[in-house]
């Protein structure tokens, strides 16, 4: 029995989801704090005080905290938005490019006797001075 779990724990499926939920709660708290200490009060300077806690309503003397919600729906919103302008669309831009199958033209070469970067047209090495075939 113990010999089974250590196989599946073991399994690279099991670690990489470890790894995978352990910096996606990093990256998390990295987004957080951006919209937090960065976004929400860039917001605010614009547009008044980002807090809303202070909102409520009563009916029948019980006191109702929408504040707390409507806080809750904008950093929802705004934490959203800034992973999909920040993380999503360049991951797709970069996706696509990948996908397209376009060849990238070539604009340098090596030199064959320092292994230096020169230019595609050059004829001679600008770095050590040896002919260069084209």
């Amino acid at each position: 029995m113990l010999n089974g779990f250590k196989k599946f724990i073991l399994k690279g499926n099991v670690i990489d989801m470890a790894v995978g939920v352990v910096v996606g709660v990093a990256f998390g708290n990295v987004v957080t704090a951006l919209v937090k200490d960065l976004i929400t009060p860039f917001i605010g300077a614009f547009g008044g005080a980002p807090d809303f806690s202070g909102i409520f309503f009563t009916i029948n003397h019980s006191k109702f905290m929408v504040g707390d919600f409507i806080n809750s729906v904008v950093s929802f919103l705004t934490i959203s938005t800034t992973i999909y302008f920040a993380v999503v669309l360049p991951t797709n831009k970069l996706t696509e490019k990948m996908k397209s199958g376009k060849k990238v033209i070539p604009t340098d070469k090596t030199c064959p006797e320092c292994l230096s970067l020169i230019p595609l047209k050059a004829k001679k090495c600008k770095f050590c001075g040896s002919a260069v075939k084209k």
